[in-house]
């Protein structure tokens, strides 16, 4: 059950890799999107959180650019990667958790999407010789 798990682990690891890419630089698009139009986005009702768009816009740039950076390192193997790659993803999910007035079914999806890089990035063991590796 156990070698079953690991190799799950393995492969979900490099889905978790080519997903922060993804995830980078949709989260980047996004950004721009923001920043050249702040019009795009629409504010559907009070929030606790009050952040101009624009501001939204630059924060999303740059968390997507170094998730998407971070996930091509997570692809070489480097070790370093993975634990910058958990960070980012969870950065990435905060970010959009305080964005959900402003595109809420986006929002939804990215933070799942985060909850799987990060569950793939935490759960590769590179010393188990049944797992895929990277």
């Amino acid at each position: 059950m156990s070698d079953t798990r690991s190799r799950w682990a393995g492969g979900f690891s490099m889905f978790a890799a080519a997903m922060m890419i993804l995830l980078g630089v949709l989260e980047a698009f996004q950004g721009l999107g923001a920043i050249i139009n702040d019009q795009f986005f629409v504010k559907v009702g009070e929030y606790a959180f009050k952040v101009d768009i624009t501001a939204w816009g630059w924060i999303h740039l740059i968390l997507g650019l170094a998730i998407a950076g971070t996930g091509y390192f997570v692809i070489t193997g480097a070790t370093w990667a993975r634990i910058v790659g958990i960070v980012l993803a969870g950065l990435t999910a905060l970010a959009n958790f305080l964005s959900l007035p402003y595109y809420p079914l986006w929002s939804i999806v990215v933070i799942a999407l985060c909850v799987a890089a990060i569950w793939g990035l935490a759960t590769w063991n590179p010393n188990r010789t049944d797992q895929a590796s990277i």
